[in-house]
């Protein structure tokens, strides 16, 4: 048996299996023989590479694209391009009209009237108003001809009537283009009281023009243009009360405030200090007792009284 074989030493059949060890010179001639062999492999492949694309690309002036067919594919894209646009585009957008804040309105009804070829300075447009013109947020202007009035009498009133409480400022602007137009202004007066109108009296074209373009200027400014300047200071208070007196000037005034110190003591004085006062003479005393001590409200029968008795 092999067991037996091998228990008495026979090693002959491992003889067959022996592997035999290279040198150092054949491990080095192998390595020089796999290294020629991968080179050249890659360098054919790199040629056949090269070869396929050189075969298959063209120079670009050799290609020649056919001219598309008119078949049915140009409408299909005509078509969609037309439902793309369709599309993108918005919808129609309604524009309303803005008008601007430094812009007069002007009623259909005044198309024509000579008044605005005066209008310049503001600029001014049509719309659909109840009064003939607005001149701002809370103002609104009835232009009236005097002429057209003693026609029509009750065309003015009926339209005042109308604009009762809707605007703060209702102006009654009066064309006087007549010459007995004093009955017709006092009329046209106290109707404008009682509707709480404010009116306006113009001349000429070019003023009423004038008087429409200041209250549309002056629409948004404070009244302190109007307004009379109220001055602080007592001094200049005391010399303005003062000399409203005859004879009184402002040296006189500087003389009794250095004198007295105030108004209260000035009305008090008696006759004999104001008399030491230099520039005070008889008449200038008595004239300015007087002021102090007459009553503010004048009765005429009580003054005959006094001269009769």
């Amino acid at each position: 048996s092999a067991s037996s074989e091998i228990r008495d030493g026979d090693f002959s059949f491992m003889s067959e299996r022996r592997f035999n060890i290279p040198t150092v010179e054949q491990i080095e001639q192998h390595k020089r023989k796999s290294k020629a062999t991968n080179y050249f492999q890659q360098s054919k492949a790199l040629g056949l590479a090269e070869e396929s694309a050189s075969a298959t690309s063209t120079p670009n002036e050799a290609i020649e694209i056919p001219p598309q067919p008119n078949s049915s594919a140009a409408p299909a894209s005509s078509t969609a391009s037309e439902t793309t646009s369709q599309k993108t585009t918005p919808p129609p957008v309604t524009t309303v009209r803005r008008l601007g804040p430094n812009t007069i309105l002007v009623n259909q009804a005044q198309r024509g009237n000579p008044i605005l070829q005066h209008v310049r300075n503001v600029p001014w447009e049509y719309d659909d108003i109840k009064a003939d013109y607005t001149v701002g947020q809370t103002t609104c202007v009835l232009y009236l001809s005097l002429r057209y009035h003693r026609l029509h009498p009750d065309y003015i009133y009926d339209r005042m009537g109308k604009l009762a409480h809707q605007f703060v400022l209702r102006i009654l602007l009066v064309f006087v283009d007549i010459d007995n137009h004093q009955d017709s202004i006092r009329e046209l007066t106290k109707s404008a009281i009682i509707q709480n109108f404010t009116i306006m009296l113009a001349w000429s074209h070019e003023e009423a023009g004038r008087y429409l373009e200041t209250y549309k200027a002056f629409e948004g400014k404070p009244p302190d243009i109007i307004k009379e300047k109220s001055v602080d200071d007592y001094m200049a208070k005391l010399t303005e009360c003062l000399t409203q007196v005859r004879t009184v000037n402002k040296t006189d005034v500087l003389t009794l405030r250095s004198t007295f110190g105030s108004l209260n003591r000035i009305i008090n004085a008696p006759t004999e200090a104001l008399a030491l006062c230099p520039g005070f003479g008889e008449q200038k005393v008595r004239r300015l007792q007087q002021a102090f001590t007459q009553p503010f409200i004048i009765n005429p029968k009580g003054n005959k009284r006094q001269k009769k008795n």
